[in-house]
């Protein structure tokens, strides 16, 4: 299991293991992670893997974890690295307002259209939300950039913590 080089939109990964999910659960829950400036919470089946809030940043990504056992002594792993929940919901209300937007523009100038009327202003505001819905796919590549470092500490930190497991 290796976290590729190319920083994907909210990477996801799954792991066996021969072992009870519980023993998994408490290894984290036993863990240190003061030594890698790391904030370890569960919560049920559920184990957060986050940044301290005075180390945080706006890109700050965070690692959730979700250990469930299907059969006896065996249990499945699924991480799902992303950003803070505020900050990935932000994101996609501002793209669904620009979707929106454009949409509306489009029947705007659609109408101006079929009724042999100017439609430039339309046509131009559509094309202003394509620029901004760039702008934020610019932005959101950026902050997973500055989320990388985090999130390779994240990473290792998870591998450190299920090595006895494999």
């Amino acid at each position: 299991m290796e976290l590729g080089e190319e920083i994907q939109l909210r990477p996801r990964f799954k792991i066996d293991f021969e072992t009870e999910a519980d023993q998994l659960l408490k290894a984290f829950e036993h863990s240190d992670p003061m030594d890698t400036d790391l904030v370890v919470t569960r919560v049920d089946q559920h184990v957060f893997i986050k940044i301290p809030k005075h180390k945080q940043h706006f890109w700050s990504p965070q690692l959730d974890l979700e250990i469930q056992s299907f059969e006896p002594n065996t249990c499945e792993v699924k991480g799902l690295f992303g950003p803070k929940p505020a900050v990935w919901t932000m994101f996609m209300f501002m793209h669904f307002v620009i979707i929106a937007l454009f949409c509306a523009f489009g029947v705007w100038a659609y109408t101006n259209a079929s009724l042999q009327e100017p439609y430039a202003v339309q046509a131009f505001l559509m094309g202003l939300m394509v620029l901004f819905w760039f702008v934020l796919y610019f932005a959101g590549r950026m902050g997973k950039t500055a989320g990388r470092e985090e999130m390779m500490a994240q990473y290792r930190f998870m591998r450190d913590v299920i090595r006895p497991f494999y």
